[in-house]
């Protein structure tokens, strides 16, 4: 008995060493780091950046509130409310685009001849080989006032003066469906390969119309691939930064680009440590329902 547990504490020290690298770098550049951003959110900030070793709990406060500067009245704060709403409306709406562009491009390319997929996905992959910022610049040229598009419209007199899209809820929204589309692809073509086609041909053999079969025994097969590519693209989509930025050129501000205010223009540490959190608990919240979804459909 006392060999069998020798030979038990041996096995698991040594599993402990195996994974110790990994439980390091996790330790150093990803645990510690949030405990930093937690503690620096229940400090005061600092009269030029920083923080000062005060217990506060006003960057938490101000999350949702503020208080005027002449008679200390408690309001919602319209700005971060504004901020948090766009935000999660802008990632749920690329998040439903790059849904309805990427469901049929998968299938499209889950449905060439296996010579010819490695082709389509290639395409499909290109853009993660380009730096982001360029990627954005890209489409940033397209719909600009002297764009791409606005050339053509003009060129073919469907308008008469260049329609200003750029700077727009609109340009962030069509910046990060193109940035992001490749995220919902992958995933959704994963599922649609695995698919046995020989079920839809059976419902159809039953007389089930193209739209019952979609429903009921494509989808149904096919909806990891589906859920799996939403939470890729909303999650990313919620603390994007870049895109708003140049996109939205400051006029549609994501809460990315708040907490980057916070803790450059603003000094507000405490507040942007706070906002970070938020965002962490909205990507969490995302994380937990796709996790729960995925069991329960696993349990069915």
């Amino acid at each position: 008995m006392d060999a069998q547990a020798q030979e038990i504490r041996s096995d698991t020290l040594r599993r402990w060493g195996l994974a110790l690298p990994a439980v390091t770098i996790i330790t150093l550049f990803s645990i510690l780091p949030l405990v930093v951003v937690v503690i620096y959110s229940f400090l005061a900030p600092g009269d030029f950046g920083g923080v000062r070793w005060q217990l506060s709990v006003e960057g938490w406060f101000s999350v949702l509130f503020e208080r005027d500067i002449f008679d200390d009245t408690v309001t919602l704060s319209d700005a971060h409310l504004t901020i948090l709403g766009r935000s999660v409306a802008l990632s749920l709406a690329t998040t439903v685009i790059t849904l309805i562009l990427g469901v049929p491009t998968a299938w499209f390319i889950a449905t060439r001849p296996a010579r010819q997929r490695a082709f389509w996905l290639f395409l499909i992959t290109i853009p993660f080989w380009t730096n982001l910022l360029v990627r954005t610049i890209a489409v940033q040229e397209m719909i600009r006032s002297e764009g791409v598009f606005n050339n053509l419209f003009l060129s073919v007199g469907l308008i008469d003066a260049p329609i200003q899209m750029m700077f727009t809820n609109f340009a962030v929204l069509v910046g990060m469906a193109y940035v992001f589309l490749p995220l919902m692809v992958l995933p959704v073509y994963a599922a649609i390969e695995k698919f046995d086609f020989r079920l839809a041909e059976a419902s159809y053999d039953l007389y089930a119309s193209r739209l019952y079969c979609l429903r009921k025994v494509i989808l149904p097969l096919v909806r990891p691939g589906i859920i799996a590519g939403s939470i890729l693209v909303f999650v990313p989509s919620l603390g994007a930064y870049v895109t708003p930025r140049i996109m939205g050129g400051g006029k549609s501000m994501m809460l990315g680009n708040l907490i980057e205010m916070q803790f450059g223009q603003g000094r507000n540490w405490p507040l942007g440590a706070a906002l970070s959190l938020t965002l962490t608990a909205l990507v969490l919240v995302a994380l937990v329902w796709y996790t729960r979804l995925t069991a329960g459909k696993r349990r069915g």
